[in-house]
């Protein structure tokens, strides 16, 4: 047994010197190991940070690439929004002045309906002064015809009558001339029957019954003059 208790305790010295150059070693490895392990984490959290870093460079790109390409799009739109606003002033201004335009048409419009009230009151005016005219004139028309008639219906009457009196003229120089061609043939007769008478006369005178055949030719010849006389008296 002492044996045994000598030995435990020379293997005791022992385990202690060995504890405390295993104790050493395993304090040096383990700070060893924990500066690596710290080398360690610093290279991975640099590497992780490398890792962010070169991450948040690409995230950056991409995102410059992104803003470069919004900005792109943003100069677009803005161009797109100046040519717009450039149009859309382009058409106010087109609207200003068709709008004054339409300002002065209606102006003008309105002058042209104005001048043509104006010029249809004048055509009223002008249509009732000839209206009234034209009952003028026709009333002087109708006066003229009943004038003209009445002027026609007195020179058909006149004419008329003159031809009446030209016929009763004519009648009348007939009458006057059958009197005197009567009258001259009976005057014509009467020379005859005288110078018959006379013939006779100076028969009986050579034959020497003038004397007493005288009065007797004188008688007849009385006779028929007297006879003459009544029968022109009778004709008219």
């Amino acid at each position: 047994m002492a044996k045994v208790k000598i030995k435990k305790n020379k293997s005791n010295s022992d385990n202690s010197i060995f504890s405390s150059k295993s104790l050493r070693n395993v304090l040096n490895n383990y700070k060893k190991k924990q500066e690596q392990k710290k080398i360690k984490e610093i290279k991975l959290k640099k590497l992780a940070e490398n890792n962010q870093i070169l991450k948040d460079r690409k995230d950056l790109r991409i995102w410059e690439e992104r803003l470069a390409k919004e900005s792109h799009k943003i100069k677009i739109k803005e161009e797109e929004l100046k040519l717009k606003e450039k149009e859309l002033k382009i058409k106010e201004d087109t609207q200003k002045i068709e709008n004054k335009r339409l300002i002065k048409k209606d102006e003008d419009l309105g002058q042209i309906d104005k001048d043509l009230r104006l010029k249809e009151k004048e055509l009223k005016l002008k249509g009732e002064e000839q209206f009234r005219k034209d009952i003028d004139l026709k009333a002087r028309e109708e006066e003229q015809n009943k004038k003209e008639l009445k002027e026609k219906r007195k020179k058909e009457k006149f004419l008329k009558e003159m031809m009446i009196q030209d016929e009763e003229e004519k009648k009348i120089e007939a009458m006057k001339l059958r009197e005197w061609e009567e009258q001259f043939d009976r005057e014509q007769k009467m020379k005859e029957r005288k110078q018959i008478l006379k013939d006779e006369r100076l028969k009986q005178r050579e034959m020497g019954e003038l004397a007493s055949n005288d009065n007797n030719l004188s008688n007849d010849l009385s006779s028929k003059l007297e006879n003459f006389e009544v029968d022109k008296t009778s004709e008219h």
